[in-house]
């Protein structure tokens, strides 16, 4: 099985960032012991983990370069509001 991955995309970039963390799963025979689960079941955890430190690391920059961008064109920014919706699509009602 492979390890855990992300896929980000984002209407203003050309590029789909692939995130994986370093680490691997080790592999699971076709009859595992409950040790080979254990084994598995922790490594699969700190590979998530991993993953999702990569993550919120990369959309802390995303959000820094999105503040500088907004900073240039002269609009005040809610950082609460930013963070709340980052990544989602916003309605506004009418």
């Amino acid at each position: 099985m492979s390890a855990p991955s992300a896929l980000y995309k984002s209407p203003t970039a050309d590029a789909v960032h692939n995130i994986s963390p370093s680490s691997t799963l080790p592999a699971l025979s076709s009859d595992p012991t409950t040790n080979d689960r254990v084994a598995y079941l922790a490594a699969l955890q700190s590979s998530v983990k991993d993953l999702q430190a990569e993550v919120n690391t990369f959309l802390t920059q995303k959000m820094e370069e999105d503040k500088v961008i907004v900073g240039q064109i002269g609009a005040k920014v809610d950082d609460a509001k930013e963070e709340e919706n980052y990544g989602e699509e916003i309605v506004e009602d009418d």
